[in-house]
């Protein structure tokens, strides 16, 4: 189950969105494996002013992912490869607009349906 979050500056439309959407989830179908409809994402927009960056692009995205711990590293790798592969293809992010980050909470940070996670 993991958890996407993605920001952007705001005034993309609503294709440019949903292919973003969709990129991201098609990376962590591909090269974690997750379920297809294991999709818990959401998506912030920000006002130019409240979106401090090194990078200027008006394309630059960041994605933070909170996963169940486990994998491996080369799993790690492998997802953020596949990520910034799936964005660059549609809706045309270049590498080095995409900043990942990955949070691994323990087990018993989660709780579902109101419940501990073991």
């Amino acid at each position: 189950m993991p958890l996407v979050r993605i920001e952007i500056l705001k005034g993309k439309d609503s294709g440019y969105k949903k292919k973003l959407l969709d990129s991201v989830h098609k990376a962590l179908v591909l090269s974690l494996g997750i379920e297809d409809w294991d999709r818990f994402q959401r998506l912030y927009e920000l006002e130019e002013e409240n979106f401090e960056r090194s990078f200027k692009s008006e394309r630059f995205t960041i994605i933070e992912i909170t996963l169940f711990p486990g994998r491996t590293k080369e799993q790690k790798a492998a997802l953020f490869h596949s990520i910034t592969e799936e964005l660059q293809k549609s809706p045309g992010i270049s590498a080095e607009d995409v900043f990942i980050i990955l949070q691994e909470p323990p087990n018993e940070n989660w709780g579902l349906a109101g419940r501990q996670r073991n």
